[in-house]
């Protein structure tokens, strides 16, 4: 999964949580022999923002095709890890998986079994969370299809992308 011009590539996977990220970031990262790193995780084991920019630049120094999850909520910080990655000669693609909101509180009520915290999940998020501008050309998955059909669509995302570049 070369990048362009035999860049290696930086798949940055971002959406509203139980919106479907990590399952398709863990099986695309499976499936194609990848890296992937999950940032929210790092966050919640307390690394600053300071520290996971850090470690991404040390990712960097391996040359491989990462998807990098979380960490990415709003433009700013998907800019400056893009510019981060751009900096260290890859090509970055932003993938934003996207689930309607009756499915999200749903799945949030599942993995907490609470409903009130199921709701404050979501509203944080929400309300930190920051759609992509057209400049970021996110490849835009949803997260109730089969891991089959979004993984063909970023194939092709990535490819289309490529050509244009």
């Amino acid at each position: 999964m070369e990048g362009n011009k035999n860049k290696p590539r930086a798949l940055l996977v971002f959406g509203a949580p139980c919106s479907g990220k990590t399952t398709f970031s863990k099986k695309f990262a499976e499936k194609f022999g990848l890296a992937y790193y999950d940032f929210d995780e790092l966050e919640k084991s307390g690394f600053t923002r300071k520290n996971l920019l850090t470690i991404l630049e040390l990712l960097t120094r391996t040359k491989q095709t990462l998807i990098i999850e979380g960490g990415l909520k709003t433009e700013k910080q998907r800019l400056e890890v893009r510019n981060l990655l751009q900096q260290n000669n890859y090509d970055p693609s932003l993938i934003w998986v996207q689930t309607d909101v009756a499915t999200i509180r749903t799945r949030l009520k599942t993995r907490f079994k609470n409903v009130s915290k199921a709701k404050e999940v979501y509203d944080s998020a929400v309300k930190e969370m920051e759609a992509p501008v057209e400049a970021e050309k996110p490849i835009i998955l949803s997260g109730k299809h089969t891991f089959e059909t979004q993984a063909r669509h970023v194939v092709a995302g990535l490819a289309e992308s490529t050509d244009t570049k």
